[in-house]
């Protein structure tokens, strides 16, 4: 069993930086998937960013390339997804999720992940 946890969303305005933690517990993220999604109010989940653990391999969602990044804190046993020159369009539930199935790719669809975070709000106005 993996539990997560995400904080640090918020409500900032467009071109404002956020930094957005999942801290996971229950098991050490040494060779999971990591993966963050989105939703808005209205709309499908929506994938922003994959890691590998194992390779330390990337992927991200062409609305998203070149200002988020995900990194990782080994000893805290977490990840992290640094959001700079947000847009009103960032605006949703941010999702953490971890895929323990040993995939050798990046899914991009929920279905590649097991374990989900609660979700943390992320509004940015105009």
């Amino acid at each position: 069993q993996v539990q997560l946890v995400e904080s640090g969303g918020g409500l900032v305005q467009a071109g404002d930086s956020l930094r957005l933690s999942c801290a996971a517990s229950g098991r050490t993220l040494s060779s999971e998937t990591m993966g963050w999604f989105r939703q808005a109010p209205g709309k499908e989940r929506e994938f922003v960013v994959g890691f590998r653990w194992s390779g330390g391999t990337t992927r991200y969602a062409d609305s998203v390339k070149g200002r988020f990044t995900i990194s990782r804190d080994n000893a805290k046993n977490a990840v992290y997804l640094q959001m700079n020159s947000l847009k009103p369009e960032d605006t949703a539930v941010y999702y953490c999720a971890a895929s323990l199935q040993g995939l050798l790719f990046i899914p991009t669809t929920g279905a590649g992940y097991d374990y989900w975070g609660q979700g943390t709000q992320v509004t940015v106005s105009s």
